[in-house]
């Protein structure tokens, strides 16, 4: 008898994370292994219990869907990540892709299938719940036209802060020309860093202009 799949569940709301405990721990095939409320402890956890499968949502403390995702993907590429979040807007559908998600799911999706999708990840499979795989057809069909945004797991304001960052602009230029305090750019700062999985200044600002930004010439009052 094949071993049951290893199944860690990483969401920050802890009635959601005990009702798919609970549903997943009716099929004879899985074992779920841990449970996390954060992305880094999903990522610390990943490390330690090597699972089959992550069930995964975007919207995390201390470190976004997207960025453990790629953390996780990163240490072993062998687990398979299956996004369970609310978002179905291409920026979320399509940063949790580019991260490595091998299927992307709605909360509210038929329980049943959600058992048959960690299954088909498991295997090598991918999966996406109807809206979603509407959308990817949508974007496939007419995304020609539409420009890639850079770094999608961002917020607009992060982006604004990364362009200025890679501009060569200190913390208090940044705050003075977004009209923002400084310790607001320090906490837009850290985000980035999370989100970008960069461990400096200088790593995000190589990053960046990797991706075409900072081409601007600095500010001058």
């Amino acid at each position: 008898m094949a071993e049951p799949l290893r199944v860690l569940i990483a969401d920050d709301h802890p009635v959601f994370r005990g009702g798919l405990s609970a549903l997943l721990s009716t099929d004879p095939g899985v074992s779920v292994v841990g449970e996390a409320a954060t992305g880094a402890e999903a990522v610390a956890l990943a490390a330690d219990e090597q699972p089959d499968v992550v069930l995964m949502d975007l919207h995390m403390p201390d470190l976004d869907g997207v960025a453990a995702t790629a953390e996780i993907l990163q240490a072993n590429p062998r687990t398979a990540v299956l996004v369970l979040t609310m978002f179905d807007d291409d920026n979320s559908v399509f940063a949790a892709m580019r991260a490595g998600a091998r299927g992307y799911l709605l909360k509210g999706t038929n329980q049943a299938d959600i058992v048959r999708a960690v299954h088909a990840v498991a295997a090598g499979g991918a999966t996406f719940g109807p809206a979603v795989a509407q959308r990817m057809l949508d974007y496939f069909a007419h995304g020609q036209s539409q420009p890639e945004v850079a770094f999608p797991q961002l917020s607009d304001r992060e982006r604004e802060v990364l362009d200025l960052l890679a501009q060569g602009e200190s913390n208090t230029r940044i705050a003075s020309r977004l009209f923002i305090s400084e310790k607001t750019v320090r906490n837009h700062v850290s985000n980035i860093f999370a989100k970008l999985a960069v461990a400096d200044r200088a790593q995000a600002i190589v990053r960046a202009r990797e991706a075409g930004l900072g081409r601007q010439p600095p500010y001058e009052p």
